[in-house]
């Protein structure tokens, strides 16, 4: 009886050894935001921020998100204004504010450093003139005719980023990861490299085919 589950346990042993190795090699291979921008060449980029809840955490003050309620990963997603995703950065603990993730990665200097606008939610207020957010009510004080409408148009704006964080959701690692928080910085390089990967393989009438919901190439 023992030979069996020693050939399962040599078995789970291999198969965390291959799925290591090659997220190892697909991390490797992701490219940097300013490589992207420059390759892709959008006239402007999306920004939002991202909480991937994990089952397993060592600091329990660091990776709780008072936000969300939740233990995980902070991570950032840009995309164009279509809603294309461009780059994942690297985790950060949960409890790291978007505006802090974005300073961190230097996502807001290099998007100025492309020379286009950058359109976000209010937690990226402060981050700088070519951060494009909306506007806060303050206490006792409602919101002007003028504000109102500034905010809608950057909501139909920001509507595309939150479309491409809902897709990066349909993997299942974003939703609810069940390894340590440490290796969400390898498994997000290794899906931004897949996706790279995938569009750059795919012609454009498969790529008009892939958008299609439910769609395998």
């Amino acid at each position: 009886m023992s030979r069996p589950v020693d050939r399962c346990r040599v078995r789970d042993q291999r198969s965390h050894a291959y799925t290591s190795a090659v997220i190892h090699l697909l991390a490797e291979r992701a490219p940097g935001l300013l490589k992207v921008l420059r390759k892709a060449d959008p006239e402007y980029v999306l920004l939002d921020g991202m909480l991937t809840e994990c089952d397993r955490f060592g600091d329990g003050r660091a990776d709780y998100s008072a936000k969300h309620r939740r233990h995980g990963v902070n991570v950032q997603v840009v995309t164009d204004p279509g809603g294309r995703l461009l780059w994942i950065s690297p985790a950060l603990p949960g409890r790291a504010h978007d505006l802090t993730a974005a300073r961190t990665h230097r996502i807001i200097r290099i998007c100025e450093r492309q020379g286009g606008p950058t359109p976000a939610d209010l937690a990226y207020q402060g981050g700088g003139p070519w951060v494009a957010t909306g506007t806060k009510s303050k206490p006792l004080q409602e919101l002007t005719l003028t504000e109102k409408t500034l905010n809608r148009a950057l909501a139909v704006a920001r509507a595309p980023v939150e479309r491409g964080v809902a897709r990066l959701k349909s993997w299942r690692i974003f939703r609810r990861s069940r390894c340590s928080p440490n290796r969400m910085t390898s498994i997000a390089k290794a899906i931004l490299t897949l996706g790279q990967r995938r569009r750059s393989s795919l012609s454009p009438p498969h790529q008009q085919l892939d958008e299609r919901p439910g769609c395998v190439p």
